[in-house]
Formats: structure tokens, sequence, C-alpha cells
């Protein structure tokens, strides 16, 4: 789950980490209101989407007078913001924050993640901070600074000494780089954080360092620990079918093809979707019903799959281990009529009560097309897909 930069900044500030003042607006008159209660000359106005790139999108403007500050707000709210991490589709946004400006001297980028290749915590830095970050990892990646943090030890002053050096810090601001590395850490583990970004941490002409920017992302399998941060969870910034799927305990990424796909397990979804791809087909979605899969829950996957207009036929592809391949069948039968599939159906089931299953399927009328296996299935699956997209070019 992401947080919004006023979000995350309230955050930084329990903690300790400097940020610049400022406030969230979700109306023109709301951001001249706050531009005034901050105080000062300059002011910037940011969009408050979750996405990174909002600077080169226009999602970021400079205003040294009231007006502009009304201006900038008025640009913003109620539109979309398209940048190279929202696809063409864009993000709305629905507030700015307004904050004081800052006289730049530098740029840093900070970050903490998860190395996966280690298991560790990684403390992330480069001098080479701001808004082309992303071109710097892919041209000059040697400017990138990584530090591995032993669980069992923590972050080490050592090692917050040693990210400072390596991004050119001097006298006093060795010791504040070493608290808000510090305080970070905490707060990502305090959190339950899956990723922290400060880009920028700038250094100001005065020489004090400053978080410019902040971004949070919550592991979502730990928000029954983070109830407050939970609370802050904007939808408005989520895919709707996405948002569906959470509220009935579905897994569901969507995807661009136009074959659907109903399977138990990620790692057999992954699997299926390979298989797609490899006999020439194109996934829509990623969907885990779980293995604790109900009747009710096989009715709503299918209620959201085939709210995408995109879908030309479906894939249901299920090993009942945990889950009963019945229960599963009386859940497709169950949606098959009260939806009136108009698209094609290929079932899989192996497993548990697998037979009984197939006898349900075949005693219940409906046009529903076996896979013998998967690979089988896949095969079938691609071919149906391909006679619906020529049947709607035909029309």
């Amino acid at each position: 789950m992401n947080l919004h930069e006023y979000q995350a900044k309230e955050v930084f500030r329990e903690y300790g980490v400097p940020v610049p003042q400022g406030r969230v607006a979700r109306s023109a008159d709301e951001a001249v209101a706050a531009a005034e209660a901050i105080g000062g000359a300059v002011w910037v106005v940011k969009a408050q989407v979750h996405a990174g790139g909002r600077g080169k999108a226009g999602g970021v403007k400079l205003a040294r007078d009231l007006p502009a500050v009304r201006a900038a707000a008025g640009d913003m709210l109620g539109r979309k913001l398209v940048t190279k991490q929202t696809g063409e589709e864009g993000l709305p946004i629905n507030a700015v924050y307004v904050e004081s400006g800052s006289e730049i001297a530098r740029e840093i980028y900070l970050s903490l993640t998860l190395n996966r290749e280690k298991g560790r915590i990684a403390l992330i830095g480069s001098s080479a901070g701001g808004m082309d970050i992303e071109e710097v990892a892919e041209h000059t990646p040697e400017k990138i600074v990584t530090v591995n943090v032993h669980p069992a030890a923590g972050l080490q002053p050592y090692q917050s000494r040693q990210m400072a050096f390596a991004l050119g810090f001097e006298g006093r601001q060795i010791g504040e780089f070493e608290k808000i590395a510090t305080a970070l850490y905490r707060l990502y583990l305090e959190r339950d954080a899956s990723l922290l970004e400060v880009n920028p941490l700038i250094v100001t002409k005065a020489g004090q360092l400053v978080a410019l920017d902040a971004k949070i992302n919550i592991d979502p399998n730990a928000l029954f620990r983070q109830p407050a941060l939970a609370a802050l969870r904007d939808v408005t910034q989520e895919d709707a079918m996405e948002v569906r799927a959470s509220e009935h305990d579905l897994n569901y990424v969507s995807l661009d093809g136009d074959i659907a796909c109903m399977v138990n397990g990620a790692g057999l979804a992954m699997a299926t979707m390979d298989l797609i791809k490899l006999h020439g087909g194109q996934p829509a979605n990623f969907l885990d019903v779980g293995g604790g899969a109900t009747a009710e829950r096989v009715t709503e996957a299918f209620k959201l799959i085939l709210s995408n207009p995109n879908v030309r036929a479906i894939l249901v592809n299920i090993f009942g281990g945990i889950v009963r391949c019945d229960l599963i069948a009386e859940g497709i039968i169950t949606a098959a009529k009260k939806l009136s599939l108009a698209v094609p159906v290929v079932v899989r089931l192996q497993g548990t009560n697998a037979d009984k299953a197939r006898e349900m399927l075949a005693a219940s009328g409906l046009a529903l097309t076996p896979g013998a296996d998967l690979t089988d299935a896949a095969k079938k699956v691609v071919a149906l897909a391909a006679e619906g997209s020529s049947r709607k070019g035909k029309a």
C-alpha cells in the first residue's frame, strides 16, 4: 500500500526526519490558505498521486505569489496526471501539497528496501539524486552505493558514516545524515515498510539536510498490524478492479490481454499465464482465488473478470489440494447461470474430488470446454480467444 507524499512526510516528522513546512489542500482556496499559513515568498505546489516522475509531467510547480499558488492548484486539481509510471490513463489529482520553497545546493537519492538476493534490508544512496535517478541507475550504476544491513545487528553507525562519506557529506552533515538514516531504518521496521524513498534528500545552501520528497510503501500483508496507516489508503489511486478483488480476498492484477485466468495458487497462476503466452495468447489478468476458495468466491471472481470488456475467453485452472474441485465446479455452475456467460470457458480441474467435479460440469448442460491437462487447456483457450477476436473484427 502506498502513501501520498503529504502522508509520508507526517510519518517522517514523527521519526524526526527534517522536512519542509507544508499543508495539503483539496481546492484552490485551500491551497492559498495553506500558503498564507506557511508564510514566506516562495511555495511549491505538488500533485498528490501515487506515481513518480511528477516534475517532468507538470505535477510540481513553483509559485512566487499567492495568485500563482491558486493558478497552479486550479490547473492540477480535478485532472489526471500522466507520467511514465502511470501509463496513458494517468491518475486523478484529488489533492495538492503546498510546501515552502527550499534553497537547494545539492540533491541526494536515498532509500531503504529489501535486497532479496542477500536477505538483507539495503540502504541505497546516490550523490546524483533528483528527477533523473532512473537514468543514473541505467547508465552510470557505479554512482549508486548500497549498504546491506544484518537483521540481527541492525543499521550500525559505521554503515551510516560509510554511506555519508560516499555521498560527499562533510563535518556536521555526517552526524545529521546518521540521524536521518537511523530514523528511516527504525521507521522501516516499525511501520512494516517495503520501500522508503527520499528523492531528493537535499543539502540546503545553509548546509542543512532536508527530505524534500517522501515515499513510503507498506507491506500489504502487514496492514493488520498498522491500522493507522491502513486508514490512509486512497483507493482512487488504485486499479478499480483490483480494489473490488481485495474486497473479496481475491488476489487480482489487471493485464492487457484478452484471456482471463482463474487459478488457485500464485505459482500455478504464473505457470498458467506462461503457457498461454507460449501458445500465442495474451493473459487479461492474474487471479488467484486462494487455497480456501468457496463457491461464493468463485462467483465473485467470475463477476470480476467478466467486467473487463476485453475478455474473449476464460481459463479456469484448479489444482485441488486444500480446495475441493467439486466446490469450484459448484461455483462455476452458479456463476455461469447467474451471469449468462457470453464468452467461452475452458476448465481444467485436477486433484481432490476432480472426477466428481467433472461429472457436475458435464451434467450442468452448460457450454464448458474441458481441458485434459494444462497444456491442452491453454491451447484450447488461445484458439477460442482467437475465434472471438476474429468474430469481433468481422462485426
